[in-house]
């Protein structure tokens, strides 16, 4: 029962990971030339480290990258927009619920590594520093925290 809990949660969070990685890409992509596209780039080059230290992780524990999961989180991911672009009209509320969702993503990272260090010992996965990989998370969404409530700040309380 346990294997299966871990092949779950696993696949689970790898469908995140794919989400969040298009996400933090989408964000660079569509931003181009503003501030924020060089305030998150390295952010989303962090993401998709992190994703692959995942990829490490399912590969050293014998889980398959579900591909039907992954492919839910990039589809997720795309629903998600089409929600907040042409529905919203307000790009600065896009942003900000943008942030938001990766705000909320990067917080489930955390967990997930937080989880793994108390369920196995450090050389059963030897190929990641999961306190360090904890710690960048709690790094990166002090981060994107800052960046979502500069534009809450902007959208929610117009001056």
């Amino acid at each position: 029962m346990a294997e299966r809990a871990l092949e779950v949660y696993l696949q689970d969070h790898w469908a995140g990971a794919t989400a969040g990685a298009e996400l933090a890409n989408r964000i660079v992509d569509h931003y181009a030339g503003a501030e924020v596209e060089t305030q998150v780039r390295s952010l989303a080059a962090d993401i998709d480290a992190d994703r692959e230290s995942l990829a490490a992780i399912l590969d050293r524990l014998g889980v398959d990258r579900s591909a039907v999961k992954a492919a839910m989180g990039w589809l997720g991911e795309k629903a998600a927009r089409l929600k907040l672009g042409p529905l919203t009209g307000q790009p600065q509320l896009v942003l900000f619920m943008e942030l938001e969702a990766l705000s909320l993503g990067i917080s489930g990272k955390l967990a997930l590594w937080r989880a793994l260090e108390v369920a196995f010992a450090p050389e059963a996965l030897p190929l990641v520093d999961l306190d360090d990989l904890a710690r960048r998370a709690e790094e990166q969404r002090a981060f994107v925290e800052g960046l979502r409530l500069d534009e809450g700040r902007a959208v929610l309380h117009e001056q």
